[in-house]
């Protein structure tokens, strides 16, 4: 597949510290790739590093099969770093046309942005009237100006409300289908990722801790499954004694044993009369399976 970020041993040192040390990227193209790490991993910087905004120490890089800051690149790159810059006295439209006819786009461009984030109804209203969530969409409706071949998004939904959040999560799982644009977005919020993205790159201390598919993330890891019986005393006995092991929690009890296991589990909690309620396999969520590999190369 073919990629629109490729990056070799990229490096960026602030003093003597080491923000990005030996980076190396492959972002697909068509595709939600999320961009994943603490406070401090160097996800900004290495954004900053893609737009042209950094010089990088070491190694090299390409957006679009061109340099970072290249004109010819950024003219299909569209990106929104943190909070958009927005004219609070003029209205969404407005804000859009400046843009528009800074950039020497086609007048049909406003439009045409304002319809793909759902603010035509409300692209005459001033901009000091939009929610976090609309503003956030209009910052969007700037980067998607000219048709671009990928958008980098550096926390889109940072400090929004649940309703602004599902706005966006909603426009940004559809955005490659609907335009054909690859989107490249860092956030801090796992469950949203989870639900958007396809491709997860995740940083941690400057380094690449994980790159690929986000399914495969954690695909190592031990499987549980979940058990809620009448007898808890009785159920924790009898499946121990199969020598799985067992942990008691507040309202059901956690089993580590493959998913085949749960027949042999279902007639070995029968024969100790537990009272079977619930017994599931449990599949490890985004946030459990980042952690534990945060927790690996600790």
């Amino acid at each position: 597949m073919q990629a629109v970020i490729q990056a070799t041993g990229l490096t960026r040192r602030f003093g003597a510290r080491e923000a990005v040390e030996g980076l190396d990227l492959e972002i697909p193209a068509g595709q939600v790739s999320a961009f994943l790490g603490p406070n401090g991993a160097g996800k900004t910087t290495t954004i900053r590093m893609l737009l042209g905004l950094l010089r990088p120490h070491g190694g090299r890089c390409e957006v679009l099969g061109r340099p970072p800051g290249h004109p010819e690149g950024l003219a299909q790159v569209g990106a929104l770093v943190e909070m958009p810059s927005l004219y609070d006295h003029l209205t969404g439209e407005e804000n859009v046309r400046v843009t528009q006819m800074l950039r020497g786009l086609p007048r049909s461009e406003v439009s045409r942005v304002l319809g793909l984030v759902g603010l035509a109804r409300e692209a005459r209203r001033p901009a000091q009237t939009y929610s976090l969530g609309m503003r956030q969409r209009l910052g969007l409706a700037l980067a998607l100006l000219g048709e671009p071949k990928l958008l980098i998004l550096d926390e889109p939904t940072n400090g929004m409300d649940p309703a602004g959040i599902l706005e966006i999560r909603e426009l940004l799982r559809t955005l490659p289908e609907r335009t054909g644009a690859a989107v490249f977005l860092s956030s801090h919020l796992l469950a949203e990722v989870e639900q958007v993205a396809q491709h997860l790159v995740v940083l941690h201390r400057g380094r690449l801790r994980y790159q690929g598919p986000l399914a495969a993330l954690g695909a190592g890891l031990e499987t549980r499954i979940r058990v809620r019986v009448q007898e808890p005393g009785r159920a924790q006995e009898a499946l121990g004694a199969l020598g799985h092991r067992v942990e008691a929690l507040e309202d059901h009890l956690r089993v580590w044993a493959p998913a085949e296991a749960v027949p042999d589990l279902a007639a070995a909690l029968v024969r100790a009369g537990a009272g079977v309620l619930e017994l599931a396999p449990e599949h490890p969520n985004l946030e459990t399976r980042f952690l534990a590999l945060l927790e690996e190369g600790a």
